[in-house]
């Protein structure tokens, strides 16, 4: 299990932008999540960056090579919120084609540097809201079955639905490595418990996002919002969960993204020590 982190939590946010690629700092983040005693940093693929981030070139992937390398820091799996910008439902099957072709675009390019998931996040302006909408989902992701063989490239799906909602979409998903990201913060939100969560669908939880957030409300620091830690961990330890951690946690102040990262990496591994075989 590795411990990482959202990239642009690691620099000062950017154009007031609470999450986003850094296109100016995006570098400086290699050697931060070193001296922070992280494993990882799950990349940003959106919109806002698209046009700089360098792994939409072999000349930025080689870049990334060298910067993994020499820092120890891997890079395994994209955010996708480049379709939080441009959704993958509410629009009809014509609209949607070349942005489905977007999404197996980028599994390409991720196989360059042997990424082994993408998350595709299906909430908010981008979430599941009616049947016609699952329907289509379900159609996209089954395409991509061999794309998915072919690249080593796994589909973690981030949803707003509940969790039999949930269960029933993963059910008519053909592939096992379309599996579910686990957002901790946007489940407490939502008001569901990890129970019901994994009781539903918890042999398909491929990778965890650690947030907190209060019912109904937005991000907060570990530990003061609603989230459900205990009965997280617990419901991760049944599930025998032996998958990354990704902190996506509340931003401190500008400037000191160091020691907030530290502290907050000092909790996660506490966290994921629970699920440390003894």
């Amino acid at each position: 299990m590795k411990l990482g982190i959202m990239q642009g939590r690691l620099v000062p946010p950017e154009a007031q932008r609470f999450q986003c690629f850094p296109r100016r700092r995006w570098r400086d983040e290699f050697a931060i999540a070193a001296a922070a005693g992280l494993d990882t940093i799950e990349w940003i693929y959106d919109a806002y960056g698209e046009d700089v981030n360098p792994l939409v070139t072999d000349e930025g992937i080689r870049e990334l090579v060298h910067l993994s390398g020499i820092n120890k820091i891997a890079i395994e799996s994209v955010c996708a919120d480049w379709f939080m910008d441009f959704p993958l439902v509410g629009i009809d099957a014509e609209g949607a084609q070349p942005r489905w072709q977007r999404l197996a675009w980028l599994m390409k390019r991720c196989a360059l540097l042997r990424i082994t998931r993408i998350v595709v996040p299906f909430v908010d302006a981008s979430a599941i809201r009616t049947p016609d909408e699952a329907t289509a989902v379900v159609r996209g992701m089954n395409a991509l079955g061999e794309l998915i063989d072919s690249t080593n490239v796994e589909l973690h799906l981030e949803t707003a639905l509940a969790p039999a909602e949930f269960a029933a979409l993963l059910a008519r998903l053909q592939h096992p490595r379309i599996k579910v990201n686990y957002d901790a913060g946007n489940s407490a939100s939502l008001g569901f418990r990890p129970a019901e969560e994994f009781a539903a669908y918890g042999t398909r939880v491929g990778s965890v996002h650690l947030k907190d957030r209060r019912l109904g409300a937005g991000t907060v620091p570990l530990g003061e919002g609603n989230t459900e830690f205990d009965a997280l961990f617990d419901a991760l330890a049944a599930a025998r969960y032996r998958g990354d951690f990704i902190l996506q946690v509340a931003r401190g102040a500008a400037g000191d993204e160091l020691e907030w990262t530290r502290r907050n990496v000092r909790i996660g591994r506490q966290m994921m020590q629970r699920l440390t075989p003894t």
